[in-house]
């Protein structure tokens, strides 16, 4: 049974830098910053498998545009302990405690090539993305992202919106297509975006690899243009006034759902 809480503590901070280690094989967060950040309106939740830290995520206080927010900057879990709904607790258990320190929004960043946590923060959390990062962190070494430009997605989560609350399902019915997905000789897939002057549709749909980091093992080439021709589109459809609310799976590759921010229920945001 997988319990979830927030934790406060130096010793759990330095639970904390091991699983990053394992993680992402970096050099851990120091425990002096992430114990200043939780006593200061950050918040860091764990997931325990008995006594043992199997996933946490971190968030501190961010300030924008005269607008107070939760940064949720981290999250982790054992390779061990994934695919079993332990992200998705944890944002939870990160939501209600930010709730009741007095936020109302909270917002992170993603790789949005990588599906798996698109699928998690719009699907599974109804975190809504209408801003593109070119090269967010610069030059990345871990694994992950090494020899990339580190492009994110920023994930605004309106926590007590009613889309939130109520878990409200966006209108996403006959998508058009913004391109479509073809296989050079190799068989790696390649990205063929459809010309668009204006976007006049209610609801648009881009297909993306659902494994991405095997088409960067087998090719950098490749990765690199995946990244650079979803860049030009991602960015196309937030400046007409879109946002990504969802990633739908297929077994060959999933398709980013975008719709207008303004038709969603978002609490005036």
């Amino acid at each position: 049974m997988i319990q979830v809480k927030e934790l406060t503590t130096i010793e759990e901070m330095e639970q904390v830098q091991q699983l990053e280690k394992q993680v992402w094989g970096i050099e851990p967060i120091p425990t002096h910053q992430t114990l200043t950040a939780v006593k200061n309106g950050g918040i860091m939740v764990g997931a325990y498998d008995g006594d043992k830290l199997v996933g946490f995520s971190y968030g501190f206080a961010g300030f924008k545009n005269g607008q107070v927010s939760l940064c949720s900057h981290m999250l982790g879990i054992d390779e061990n302990y994934r695919s079993q709904q332990i992200g998705e607790k944890l944002k939870h258990a990160q939501r209600t405690i930010a709730i009741r320190k007095g936020y109302d929004i909270m917002h992170w960043t993603y790789d949005p090539l990588e599906t798996r946590n698109g699928y998690l923060n719009l699907t599974k959390l109804n975190g809504i993305c209408n801003t593109y990062i070119e090269n967010c962190y610069g030059e990345m070494q871990d694994g992950f992202n090494k020899g990339l430009p580190s492009d994110r997605f920023e994930v605004h989560w309106y926590l007590k919106s009613p889309y939130v609350e109520k878990q409200v399902e966006p209108q996403i019915d006959n998508p058009e297509p913004l391109g479509e997905i073809l296989f050079d000789e190799a068989g790696l897939p390649t990205l063929n975006p459809f010309p668009f002057d204006t976007f006049i549709a209610d609801v648009y749909s881009l297909p993306v690899p659902w494994d991405f980091q095997s088409i960067k093992a087998q090719s950098q080439e490749h990765a690199m243009h995946w990244r650079l021709e979803t860049r030009k589109v991602f960015q196309q459809m937030f400046e007409a006034g879109y946002c990504a609310v969802r990633i739908q799976k297929s077994e060959q590759w999933n398709n980013y759902i975008f719709v207008k921010k303004d038709t969603l229920e978002l609490g005036g945001y």
